[in-house]
């Protein structure tokens, strides 16, 4: 006989989401408990410093001249005030209180640890013979030349074609040539623009694609765990490497290993003076393009849900992360075969203020699909397709490939993420009520015990 500690297991995680709820609690009642009348009417301030910060946000973006830069003033002021306020009113509560919340999230991860997501399967494969890698040497400022990834590359073995910087060149057919000439592997050192190219071929020939995180952001390498303060590591996978499979999106034909978005990102980054000034031609577009004084109308179909006249939208290759700030801007997983879709529509410095209140407000869509359908009232529209600016047809159908796309990662990676639970309160609440047997100490259960009784 042999004892099963399943029981003992949820027993634990039970008083696990006890302990998070209690210090959540806590962590409110502290400063009340402190503050007496006074913190109450702080909770109170803080409320309406949230919303005052979150209405001065929208006249900035949605405004021009004074009446923005006052906006901006408050949007800084605003928050600033609060914390010193609750710092210098509360004293030790408020460390307190912080380290109380601190417990509640680590508690509740702990409860909740068996809803974490699973890591991508690892496969192991022998080296390619014949690796081939496109490289652009602008991508990130220069970093294939500081890191010496050509040299690295060669040595070994693989085939380096480097971009000519005043020359546009077709990199899907530099990939393509490569296959009828024989590589067993395609990579590319440089932005995620390019990567999503000679993936999209490497997944057309069933063929390995190596990242080498040698762009600007790198979102889809940091996605992967990939080194990206050390490019060079990346090729480390040319020699001891392994293989995860992952999806690849499409936005009317176009691949994608990050996202496509459309509206008023989109908009901004068809513009010729983005690259050079970003925040001063998001600025200068953004008042038109959020009160629709200037774009199209948009609708986005994502299954059964329809958004309609959202401000911007954006379709990525699998779900980012929305429920825990720490990880906004990375999904867990890249091989769940559906699309995320995040929608968008605020029309005034209300809504704007329900939205950070309140994630389920209706400002905010945050939905998943196999299919979404992008369409417009004009037969073109912008698109900002893994941040390369695009126009295309509507209406615009997104897709993904499940599993499409063999990525050959490096064995040993820094950056794999350690799969986190959702920190969902509700669960939290019903696991923690839940009256369940838990075994005693020594005691197996048996067989007998397992069986139900009439």
């Amino acid at each position: 006989m042999t004892e099963d500690r399943s029981d003992a297991v949820r027993g634990g995680d039970r008083w696990a989401a006890r302990a998070s709820l209690a210090a959540a609690a806590l962590a409110v009642l502290l400063p009340l408990a402190k503050g007496g009348l006074k913190g109450v009417l702080l909770l109170a301030i803080a409320f309406v410093g949230v919303v005052v910060t979150a209405a001065a946000v929208w006249w900035t973006l949605t405004r021009r001249g004074p009446l923005r830069w006052v906006a901006a003033l408050v949007a800084v002021v605003a928050p600033a005030a609060v914390v010193t306020l609750f710092a210098v009113s509360l004293l030790w509560a408020v460390p307190a209180s912080l380290g109380l919340w601190a417990v509640a999230v680590w508690s509740g991860r702990h409860a909740l640890r068996g809803d974490r997501p699973r890591r991508a399967r690892e496969r192991g494969t022998a080296p390619p013979r014949h690796p081939f890698l496109v490289m652009n040497p602008r991508s990130g400022g220069g970093k294939v030349a500081r890191f010496g990834l050509v040299e690295k590359a060669e040595r070994l073995g693989a085939r380096v074609v480097l971009l000519d910087p005043d020359e546009e060149q077709d990199v899907t057919a530099l990939a393509r040539a490569a296959v009828a000439d024989g590589a067993d592997l395609l990579g590319v050192a440089g932005g995620d623009g390019t990567q999503a190219l000679v993936a999209a071929v490497a997944a057309e020939h069933g063929l390995p694609f190596l990242v080498v995180c040698a762009g600007t952001r790198n979102h889809f390498a940091m996605d992967l765990g990939l080194d990206r303060d050390d490019p060079a590591r990346c090729l480390d996978a040319l020699t001891d490497g392994v293989e995860l499979r992952v999806d690849i999106g499409f936005a009317g034909g176009h691949p994608f290993v990050n996202n496509a978005s459309f509206g008023a990102y989109a908009a901004v980054v068809q513009s010729p003076a983005y690259r050079e000034d970003k925040i001063g031609t998001i600025l200068e577009l953004l008042p038109e393009l959020l009160t629709r004084q200037r774009g199209p109308r948009l609708t986005a179909r994502a299954g059964d849900s329809t958004l309609d006249a959202p401000q911007a939208v954006l379709v990525s290759n699998n779900p980012y992360r929305t429920n825990d700030p720490a990880g906004i801007g990375r999904r867990e997983r890249l091989d769940s075969g559906l699309l995320g879709v995040l929608g968008i529509k605020v029309d005034s410095a209300a809504e704007a203020a329900a939205l950070v209140l309140d994630r389920a407000a209706q400002g905010l869509a945050v939905l998943t699909a196999r299919e979404v359908v992008v369409d417009a009232d004009r037969p073109e529209i912008d698109a900002g397709v893994d941040g390369e600016a695009l126009m295309l047809r509507t209406p615009v159908h997104c897709r993904v490939e499940p599993g499409a796309l063999r990525v050959r990662v490096p064995r040993k990676r820094p950056g794999v993420p350690d799969p986190r639970p959702a920190l969902d309160w509700r669960r939290l609440c019903a696991l923690a009520t839940r009256v369940g047997r838990t075994s005693a100490p020594g005691r197996p259960v048996t067989t007998e015990d397992a069986e139900p009784r009439p």
